[in-house]
C-alpha cells in the first residue's frame, strides 16, 4: 500500500529529459516508484491525466529570515509551486546577534529589504545569539514548504566588529579570522553558504550601507576560506553596480571571485541585472565570469525570470505623497475609501496637480524615488489585469495620454484611482532597456546561470516576483512566440535540479527513485498568474503585496498535500534544511 499515487500525468522529471507519459509513487515522504504504470493500491490516488506532473521549485532567492519564525505559510513562494526556499541572501540576516542589538538588526533588513520593522518587531519571537543557536530556534519550526539559511555578512561583521563593523570601518586580521571562524562554525551547524553585499543602494534605516558593501578583498577571502575549511556553502552576494549606482569595472569585480572560488573550491553566485545606468555591463559580467570558470571557477550568474519592476500606486510609492495636499488628506482620512472619495473631487485633484512636491528625504532613496516618478511616466506601464510584464512603448502612461491628448501626470492621477485606489502601475526599472526580455532569455540560456532573484518575502511594498516561477512556466514555455519559447523540460530543470544542486540538496529537484517527494501537479493550460494586490496582514498590519495564480492542482511536499485546487491544507511538513544533502 503506497502513501499516494500520481496516475497518468505528463512527468517532467527535472533533468531536462523528455517527457513522458507514467505514474508515480510516494511512501514515508520518498518517491519508490517512476513507471509509465505502477501497480498496487494507494490510501489516495491522484488522477493527473491532461496535467504536468513536475519536482518542487526550489528558489535560492528569498528574504523569509523574520517571517519565518511567525508565519508557517511562507507567501507568495508557496503559492506558486515552491517546496523549497533559501534565505539569508545579499548580506542581510538576523544571526549572529549581540544581545540588545535585535532592533538594529531588524533597521538594516527594513532599510535593505523594505520589511516592515514594525512587523518584524512583533512578529519576531528571537532567543538565540549565535547562528547555530538561530538554526536550532528555526528547527522547532513547522511550515508548508522546507527552508534553508546562510550566515550574512553584514549581522556578522557588527557580531564582530561592533560599532567599527556597523560603519564599514576596516577589518584587521583578527577580525577576520574571527568570521572566518564563525563561518565555518555556521556551515558545520547546517547553513547553506554565506551571502554579502556590495550594492551602494542596500541601506540600513540611518543611511549607512550593508555592513560589508567596501569590504576589502581580504576580508572577503576570509568568508570565503570559512567555506573551505568547512568543505560546504555556497558564497553569494549581490556584486558592486547591480543597482547601476557607481561605475563598475566588470573584470575586476570578476576577478576576485572568480579567483577566490578556484582557490577554495567552493561555488559562487552573484546578481545579474541589466540597467539603465550601464546597459552593457551585463554583457561584460557575463563574458568575464565565463572566463573564469574556463580557468576552475565556479560562477553563477544568478538571474530573473522577467524584468524587475516596482509596483506604482495609491498604496505603494505613490506620485503624489510629497505633495501638500495629498498629505493633509491621507492623515485626515480614516480609511482607504474615505481617501479615494476624496481623491476623485475634482477640486482635489486640481489642487494636487497644481502643487510642489515637498523636499524628499535625501538619506531614504525610496522617499526620493516618489518625486523621480513624476518624470518617468515613458518608463512605467499600465499592469493590467491579467499582469503583462512584457508591455510595449504603447503601454506607456506617456503614450497613452499622448494618444488621449491630455498631460501624462493628469492621466496618472487618474489611473491610480482605478480598482478603487487599488490599481497598480509598473515602472521596469531592471532588464528592460529595450522594452522587451530578449535581454532577459539571453540571461536564462547562459551556460552557468541559475535562476533566482525572486526576493520573496522582502520589498513587501513595491516589488512581488515570489511568482517568478508561475511567470517561467507560462510566458517562456507557453506564451511567447514559437520561436522564441523555452523548452517546458529546460524551464523546469531550471528551477527545480540546477537550483537544488547549487545549493548541493541533490536529496530534491527531480522526479527518481530515493528523491524527496516534493511534487507540484499543474494544469499547464489554465496556468494563469493573477495581478498582484496590497494585503495588510504582517504584524502590526504591516502591508505587503501578495500575488495568487489558478492552475497548481496540487503542491506536495514531503508525500503530504500541501495545496490542492488552490486551497491550504493543513498540511504543514515543511522543516529546516540543515546543510547539503
Amino acid at each position: 500500500m503506497y502513501d499516494l499515487k500520481i496516475c497518468g500525468g505528463k512527468l517532467i522529471d527535472g533533468t531536462g529529459a523528455h517527457a513522458f507519459t507514467g505514474d508515480l509513487a510516494i511512501q514515508d515522504g520518498v518517491i519508490v516508484a517512476v513507471a509509465p504504470s505502477i501497480e498496487g493500491e494507494a490510501r489516495r490516488t491522484i488522477d493527473a491525466r491532461g496535467k504536468l506532473v513536475t519536482p518542487g521549485f526550489v528558489d535560492v532567492h528569498t528574504h523569509y529570515d523574520g517571517q519565518v519564525t511567525w508565519d508557517e505559510l511562507l507567501e507568495p513562494s508557496s503559492a506558486h509551486g515552491v517546496t523549497t526556499i533559501v534565505m539569508g541572501n545579499c548580506g542581510v540576516g538576523f544571526a549572529p546577534v549581540t544581545p540588545g542589538r535585535e532592533e538594529w538588526l531588524i533597521q538594516l533588513m527594513e532599510g535593505v529589504e523594505d520589511i516592515p520593522g514594525t512587523a518584524l518587531s512583533e512578529g519576531m519571537t528571537w532567543g538565540w545569539e549565535t547562528f547555530p543557536e538561530y538554526l536550532n530556534a528555526l528547527d522547532e519550526r513547522k511550515a508548508i514548504i522546507d527552508f534553508g539559511a546562510q550566515i550574512a555578512h553584514g549581522p556578522l561583521r557588527a557580531y564582530v566588529m561592533g560599532e567599527r563593523g556597523a560603519r564599514n570601518e576596516p577589518a584587521s586580521p583578527d577580525d577576520i579570522a574571527q568570521m572566518r571562524q564563525l563561518v565555518r562554525e555556521a556551515i558545520e551547524a547546517g547553513a547553506l553558504g554565506v551571502s554579502t553585499s556590495r550594492v551602494l543602494g542596500h541601506r540600513a534605516m540611518d543611511g549607512e550601507p550593508v555592513p560589508g558593501t567596501f569590504a576589502a578583498e581580504d576580508e572577503l577571502y576570509g568568508l570565503g576560506y570559512g567555506l573551505q575549511d568547512a568543505g560546504a556553502g555556497v558564497f553569494e552576494l549581490a556584486p558592486a553596480g547591480a543597482d547601476g549606482q557607481g561605475l563598475v569595472d566588470a573584470p575586476k569585480e570578476v576577478d576576485w571571485m572568480g579567483r577566490l572560488s578556484a582557490e577554495i573550491g567552493r561555488p559562487i553566485t552573484f546578481a545579474l541585472l541589466q540597467n539603465n545606468t550601464e546597459p552593457d555591463l551585463w554583457k561584460d559580467l557575463m563574458r568575464e565570469s565565463m572566463a573564469a570558470c574556463e580557468h576552475g571557477a565556479q560562477l553563477h550568474p544568478q538571474v530573473a525570470a522577467r524584468q524587475a519592476g516596482i509596483m506604482i500606486g495609491l498604496e505603494t510609492h505613490y506620485a503624489f505623497a510629497k505633495r501638500p495636499t495629498f498629505q493633509r488628506l491621507n492623515e485626515a482620512c480614516e480609511s482607504h475609501d474615505q481617501l479615494v472619495q476624496e481623491l476623485r473631487k475634482p477640486e482635489v485633484k486640481a489642487a494636487i496637480l497644481g502643487e510642489a512636491d515637498l523636499p524628499p528625504n535625501p538619506d531614504d532613496i525610496w522617499d526620493m524615488m516618489i518625486t523621480a516618478v513624476q518624470g518617468m511616466l515613458d518608463q512605467i506601464y499600465v499592469l493590467g489585469d491579467p499582469p503583462n510584464y512584457e508591455p510595449t512603448e504603447a503601454d506607456t502612461v506617456a503614450a497613452i495620454a499622448q494618444a488621449r491628448r491630455v498631460e501624462p501626470l493628469d492621466l496618472a492621477y487618474d489611473l491610480f484611482l482605478e480598482q478603487d485606489g487599488h490599481a497598480l502601475l509598473l515602472m521596469a526599472s531592471f532588464n528592460y532597456f529595450e522594452g522587451n526580455h530578449d535581454v532577459i532569455r539571453e540571461q536564462l540560456t547562459h551556460p552557468w546561470s541559475v535562476s533566482g532573484l525572486s526576493d520573496g518575502g522582502a520589498h513587501c511594498g513595491m516589488i512581488s516576483d515570489g511568482s517568478n516561477p508561475t511567470f517561467m512556466l507560462t510566458h517562456w514555455a507557453r506564451d511567447r512566440e514559437r520561436g522564441e519559447r523555452l523548452d517546458i523540460e529546460w524551464v523546469v530543470k531550471k528551477q527545480t535540479k540546477d537550483t537544488a544542486d547549487l545549493f548541493g540538496l541533490s536529496d530534491r529537484g527531480t522526479l527518481a527513485v530515493g528523491k524527496k517527494a516534493d511534487i507540484n501537479v499543474i494544469d499547464h493550460d489554465q496556468l494563469t498568474l493573477m495581478s498582484p494586490w496590497m494585503a495588510y496582514d504582517l504584524p502590526a498590519g504591516g502591508r505587503r503585496l501578495l500575488q495568487e495564480a489558478s492552475g497548481y492542482e496540487y503542491t506536495i511536499v514531503s508525500g503530504e498535500i500541501t495545496r490542492e485546487n488552490g486551497k491550504i491544507t493543513d498540511a504543514r511538513p515543511g522543516r529546516l534544511i540543515r546543510g547539503a544533502r
